[in-house]
């Protein structure tokens, strides 16, 4: 056979796997949900520039934004490899569904109500220094916002399990909805919601987002719930895995938190400046962690109780080629990103200084993209394999760098080194994960 024969061999042998199947579909699917995302980015950038009114927004998201990441975020990742281990052995799905559903339910509610007592010493805490124009505009967003927690939970909640029975389209497409209604209200309802427009848009696609996922998990007959039980070996399990993964999830969300804590210390503008220079890589990392991530967490949990040796195997050929053609693709944006923001984002309030600042913001978010990508892929294996603890540990190790770093690096280059340490901790932490697994391979190999 020759090599050209040889090669497309290969690539029918890929096309005719489901794993690769289930990815691009993810990956296309992604490209289009972000891209939307990107074009509402792009409205609300033409509408509001590097404004108070998009700081405070910012600002009014942060604790909503972190209980989603942190807590109920962290609960699907353990809920879908004991639900996978609770299908292949008891097959109780109707309890552990039941459980699933109730924990993320009290939790959620629970979080909303600390939310609004907080609110105030929150802001006092970690915002202050400003007028009392600025604490109201956050307050009227900060409203609007947190109700989006129980809705986000429940979405979450029913993504993993589309996930797991293989529905991937409907898991990866839903977050087009928030887009949709925020582009919506900005552009023919901004006037009538004022202040709040994208703070009430948020609410709206959240609640769409739900009843969506409802609709077709109940189409697809995935619900099947039944009376909890709390006391089954796989629920047990999920339990004593959400503490480390909790732990991990709010360690690793206090970094961006922090990060806008310091970048709200600079001139105003600042906070808004830094999520516009994440946008391209964030829309990068995104994609490429919702065609790989959703489908290979269940894809690692099934395979990892059948066959782990082979599981490591083929995360360990995941990870080599994918950090190859990150590198390339950085590279490539590095070389080009004054233009690309330029393209994007310069037109009205946000002016050609406002360019420069953000291109070089996201010039240092791509350093850290490689690293965090396949990161993140290595902490979904340990997740599938219930590896939480470790992860927890660093994700404590983590944190107090990047206080340290953030102070350090933005006194020398201001917003710029804020984005320097999160680069310099996204390498950090992913060659740390990888050592680490490496060692569980090398356990499982000796036994």
């Amino acid at each position: 056979m020759n090599y050209k024969a040889k090669i497309i061999s290969y690539l029918k042998q890929l096309w005719e796997n489901p794993t690769v199947t289930n990815i691009l579909t993810v990956a296309i699917i992604a490209i289009g949900v972000k891209g939307l995302g990107f074009y509402k980015e792009i409205v609300i950038a033409s509408t509001f520039g590097l404004s108070e009114l998009l700081d405070t927004f910012y600002i009014a998201a942060l604790v909503p934004g972190f209980i989603s990441q942190v807590f109920l975020s962290a609960f699907k990742s353990v809920f879908i490899p004991n639900y996978v281990a609770e299908q292949k052995t008891s097959k109780q799905i109707g309890a552990f569904q039941a459980t699933s559903f109730l924990v993320t339910i009290v939790t959620a509610v629970l979080f909303i109500f600390i939310s609004y007592l907080v609110t105030d010493v929150f802001l006092e805490t970690f915002f202050s220094g400003h007028t009392e124009s600025y604490y109201t505009l956050i307050k009227l967003q900060f409203r609007y916002l947190v109700p989006c927690i129980l809705f986000w939970g429940l979405s979450s909640l029913l993504a993993g399990l589309l996930n797991i029975h293989d529905e991937f389209r409907y898991s990866s497409i839903y977050p087009v909805l928030t887009s949709i209604v925020i582009i919506v209200c900005l552009l023919f309802f901004s006037n009538t919601l004022g202040e709040a427009v994208l703070a009430i848009g948020t609410l709206i696609g959240s609640i769409l987002q739900f009843l969506f996922l409802l609709f077709v998990a109940i189409s697809k007959k995935i619900i099947h719930v039944k009376s909890p039980d709390f006391k089954s070996e796989n629920a047990i399990t999920m339990f004593q895995q959400v503490p480390a993964k909790i732990s991990s999830g709010f360690l690793t969300g206090l970094i961006p938190v922090t990060d806008q804590y310091f970048a709200a210390q600079l001139i105003i503008g600042s906070i808004a400046a830094l999520n516009y220079g994440l946008r391209i890589p964030a829309f990068i990392t995104t994609i490429i962690l919702l065609a790989l991530g959703n489908v290979l967490l269940p894809y690692f949990s099934k395979l990892s109780i059948d066959n782990k040796e082979e599981a490591f195997r083929k995360l360990y050929f995941i990870l080599k080629r994918l950090f190859i053609a990150l590198i390339i693709v950085c590279v490539l944006l590095m070389s080009c990103s004054e233009y690309i923001i330029q393209f994007f984002f310069e037109r009205d309030q946000f002016t050609a200084k406002d360019t420069q600042i953000v291109s070089d913001i996201m010039c240092m978010f791509l350093i850290g993209i490689p690293f965090t990508v396949c990161g993140n892929i290595i902490v979904r294996f340990l997740t599938s394999i219930n590896k939480n603890v470790f992860m927890a540990y660093i994700s404590f190790v983590t944190v107090i760098l990047n206080i340290i770093l953030d102070i350090i690096f933005m006194n020398y280059y201001g917003i710029l080194g804020i984005d320097l340490c999160t680069a310099f901790l996204q390498i950090f932490r992913s060659l740390i994960y990888l050592k680490y697994t490496s060692k569980q391979y090398k356990l499982l190999r000796s036994q």
